[in-house]
């Protein structure tokens, strides 16, 4: 686990101070698809919100004083995901926030001169900026795809900003001189749109509507395939890949990831740190996804050893990648408990 102080110098900001405590009931490990799956469709309204180098568009529920939960979306995801999720955990007095990632709907950068940067620890550092501009000391993070990275990584640099993590899919931070070498070819099948993107063409069909409508679609079939959503589910999320500045953001964080595309110097110390596969010492829960074509096999055993605090990993039966969305209850129970680890 990295200290405040060491992360401090990497980056050169400020800690924050108070704590929060968690409310909240027993576990649930045996639970998955929720039956409410799917009861809300939009959240009452869209907040703005400068922080950093973006404004950041996000949904607020729940009581203002209550513990703080930070729900953060994947790729091709919006806020969306957290429809259900945000609402049940509201009922239960916390203070909810699902921003959209820089790139996503109403989150735009305040200058057109930013580097529309994607690289793991800038979404990170949006979190953190994000806090600090609603003056949030402390949070539970909860993710999946894109947000449990960005959660893993802030809990891990960040320690004393996080009350406790909901990780799904386990400890997710890239590591991109493992990311150099192949994996097994089926393995490599699932990621083929990170392949399309390191294209001239894959950029192309980025910035093309009908093409990004049809291909981010096509992710949401395979990557869920016992998901039934409807149409309307889909459009609503796809709105939020109409941002100006998503297509570049998107093609980025692929290429990134495969040393193809270089990030920003500023930070450089974040990466070097987090290339030393930094452990994570807060409350954790991982859920792994049974359906989902990204889920590690073994049962969260190929990362157990990131995680050195209190610890618990569930898996999903049946539930595909956008597990949030799929199965809110049991998301909402993992965040619950995690702060009772």
């Amino acid at each position: 686990m990295i200290n405040r102080r060491s992360f401090g110098k990497a980056l050169g900001v400020g800690v924050g101070a108070a704590a929060v405590g968690l409310a909240g009931a027993g576990s649930a490990a045996g639970a998955h698809r929720g039956t409410r799956a799917g009861a809300h469709t939009t959240f009452p309204r869209i907040q703005q919100v400068k922080a950093g180098v973006l404004d950041v568009g996000y949904a607020e529920l729940g009581p203002a004083h209550g513990p703080v939960v930070i729900c953060l979306h994947g790729w091709p995801y919006d806020i969306h995901s957290y429809v259900d999720v945000a609402p049940l955990l509201a009922e239960r007095g916390y203070r909810v926030i699902v921003p959209y990632l820089r790139g996503h709907g109403t989150t735009r950068f305040l200058s057109g001169r930013t580097f529309r940067n994607a690289q793991q620890s800038a979404i990170a550092m949006d979190v953190i900026a994000l806090m600090d501009a609603l003056k949030i000391h402390r949070a539970v993070l909860a993710g999946f795809d894109w947000g449990s990275r960005t959660a893993d990584i802030v809990a891990a640099l960040r320690p004393e900003r996080c009350t406790a993590l909901v990780s799904v899919g386990g400890y997710l931070v890239t590591d991109r001189e493992a990311n150099l070498k192949p994996l097994a070819p089926k393995a490599e099948l699932a990621w083929w749109y990170q392949y399309y993107f390191a294209t001239e063409r894959g950029r192309l069909a980025m910035e093309d509507k009908k093409l990004r409508h049809d291909l981010t679609r096509l992710v949401w079939d395979t990557v869920s395939p016992t998901w039934d959503f409807d149409d309307a589910t889909f459009e609503r999320t796809a709105a939020a890949f109409d941002n100006p500045d998503y297509a570049a953001v998107v093609v980025h964080n692929y290429r990134w990831r495969l040393s193809l595309a270089d990030g920003e110097r500023r930070y450089d110390g974040l990466e070097k740190l987090l290339a030393a596969r930094p452990t994570i010492g807060v409350p954790t829960i991982t859920l792994d996804a049974e359906r989902d074509p990204f889920t590690a096999p073994g049962g969260g055993t190929s990362y157990r050893d990131r995680f050195t605090g209190p610890y618990e990993h569930r898996t999903l039966p049946g539930i595909g990648h956008n597990v949030p969305q799929e199965a809110p209850e049991a998301f909402v129970q993992a965040v619950v408990d995690a702060g009772h680890l």
